[in-house]
């Protein structure tokens, strides 16, 4: 089993590329992400999950923090084979796929080529708790975990949360501001005060 290459990234085509090492070409297959963070800088180091099939050994790689636990961790749902895990991780930053699936925001999950409403909604009911539970790679600064309930169903929160996107907001977005926004103000804002406060942190992002 190969775990992680270090050498060269040279031909590239697709969501594969040619990893020179030491004479040694690899066949590996990128999210569109790390393979423009590994491209033409020189011998990149790059971790690796290898997948053995009946008819070939497949390599996946990652040049990105994190995004090797995230590849692993998407390809337990039902219908996430490799490739299709490679291009939710392309379309999505991995900040931008945990406030997804904490946000039930299906749409922006379905941004990725081969990922349907159906197989959106299925990605998020099952890696929820997972990712609420914040044992997984990458919530940035510009991100904020779920609260202890869940997405909001109720209260100040799901009202801000039903005001930002009735203004435009996309559901991750919407979520995310009304989050830092309860975090900074406490659980028991009142709702103009939040609404005006998330509205301030939707402008920041």
């Amino acid at each position: 089993m190969i775990g992680r290459l270090t050498g060269l990234v040279e031909a590239i085509g697709g969501d594969a590329a040619i990893v020179d090492v030491g004479g040694v070409g690899y066949l590996v297959h990128c999210s569109a992400r790390s393979l423009a963070a590994a491209t033409g800088k020189g011998v990149t180091r790059l971790d690796v999950e290898t997948q053995m099939r009946e008819d070939a050994i497949v390599l996946y790689a990652f040049a990105l923090p994190g995004e090797r636990a995230w590849f692993k961790l998407l390809t337990t749902v039902q219908g996430v084979g490799g490739r299709v895990a490679l291009q939710i991780l392309s379309a999505l930053t991995l900040d931008e796929l945990a406030q997804a699936i904490l946000a039930e925001d299906k749409k922006a999950v379905s941004r990725a080529d081969g990922v349907g409403p159906k197989l959106a909604l299925r990605i998020i009911s099952v890696l929820r708790d997972r990712v609420a539970s914040g044992d997984m790679p990458a919530l940035g600064p510009g991100a904020i975990a779920a609260p202890a309930g869940g997405a909001p169903a109720g209260g100040a929160a799901a009202e801000a949360l039903s005001a930002l996107a009735n203004l435009g907001y996309g559901r991750s977005e919407a979520y995310a501001a009304v989050g830092r926004a309860e975090a900074a103000l406490g659980p028991d804002a009142p709702l103009p005060a939040l609404i005006t406060a998330a509205l301030k942190e939707a402008a920041k992002a």
